[in-house]
């Protein structure tokens, strides 16, 4: 008997997706099954899985699908490897993994094998697709797959692992993503590939139409910032980041005609508190308000230096420090 599994919005129709327990796949069943423990497909599955992932990545990273598409037939291994440069019998197994893969369709003729991109990779694996994942892939194949090579250092210690990966100091984790503007150009570029895909069903989660003034914290490349534009056009967007990250975005990402979408360079944090002297000895009112966020909210009162040290831990690089000799004081941060 099929056993509903759960229901999915497709514009305005739901959509209930139904599996017989004969269609589900052997990694989705009971792990301590007699059939799994005789043979531990689901565990191999997994210690391969890697495999899986690198060739995918290194077919994007060739430019094999690219190619397919724009040939517009099937092309031999031979024709591949020669168009692309590379050797014909890795590329004879590159290609057959990609169709054991279902990314790749082969057709076995008198000539020899012909292949093709199947649907699903000229959508998302090819370069020109309005909903290309290739630079997210190339980020996470050249990036992210380094850094997971030191999982077991990152769980020993508790920190990232851009030193071991690329020699860079990992203290500030986006100084170490953005390392140059390379790096940071495809870090961007991969965002707004997953922007391409889920931006518009998380902006249309809720209706936004009522706000006309919409911000978007850590923009990036403004590709979520389009789809809101596109998804509510009586709305204007403002993008707030880094300002070597704005003054990429606006080169590369934003058309300066897009006049719906506007930057701000970097931001600041007012902090308005009671602060303490630094070696803690008052204000007295200043103290009793730190006994008495203990009993209520389990907040305390700090010095200025010790905000200062949270707001540099959270990026604001300029502090400033007024005491306004009443029962508040501010402090601003700014990027």
């Amino acid at each position: 008997m099929d056993q509903p599994v759960c229901s999915v919005p497709d514009g305005k129709k739901l959509i209930s997706i139904k599996r017989t327990r004969e269609s589900v796949p052997r990694s989705r069943k009971k792990m301590n099954s007699t059939e799994d423990l005789d043979y531990p497909q689901v565990i191999l599955q997994y210690n391969s899985g890697f495999l899986v992932s690198k060739v995918m990545f290194t077919a994007c990273e060739l430019g094999v699908f690219d190619l397919l598409l724009e040939s517009g037939e099937p092309l031999s291994s031979d024709a591949i490897a020669a168009r692309l440069g590379t050797s014909t019998t890795g590329m004879e197994r590159l290609l057959d993994a990609c169709v054991g893969l279902k990314l790749l369709a082969v057709e076995l003729t008198q000539e020899g094998a012909l292949y093709r991109n199947t649907e699903i990779s000229n959508i998302y694996l090819t370069k020109s697709s309005p909903k290309s994942q290739y630079h997210i892939m190339m980020y996470y194949s050249n990036t992210v797959y380094l850094c997971w090579h030191y999982l077991a250092d990152a769980v020993r210690e508790g920190r990232n692992q851009y030193e071991r990966a690329f020699g860079i100091l990992s203290k500030d984790p986006f100084g170490a993503m953005y390392r140059s503007e390379e790096e940071m150009l495809k870090f961007m570029a991969g965002q707004n590939s997953v922007w391409s895909i889920c931006g518009r069903d998380v902006l249309a989660a809720f209706d936004l139409s009522p706000f006309r003034q919409i911000c978007d914290l850590g923009g990036g490349g403004g590709a979520l910032a389009r789809e809101c534009v596109s998804l509510y056009p009586n709305s204007m967007v403002t993008i707030y980041d880094l300002p070597k990250v704005v003054q990429l975005a606006k080169e590369q990402f934003v058309p300066p005609e897009e006049h719906r979408i506007a930057f701000r360079e970097g931001g600041g944090v007012l902090l308005v508190e009671s602060l303490l002297n630094e070696d803690k000895s008052g204000p007295l009112e200043t103290q009793l308000y730190s006994m008495n966020m203990l009993v209520q909210t389990e907040g305390k009162e700090r010095t200025a230096a010790e905000y200062s040290k949270l707001l540099e831990a959270a990026g604001f690089r300029e502090v400033q420090v007024k005491r306004t000799g009443k029962l508040y004081d501010a402090v601003l941060g700014s990027k």
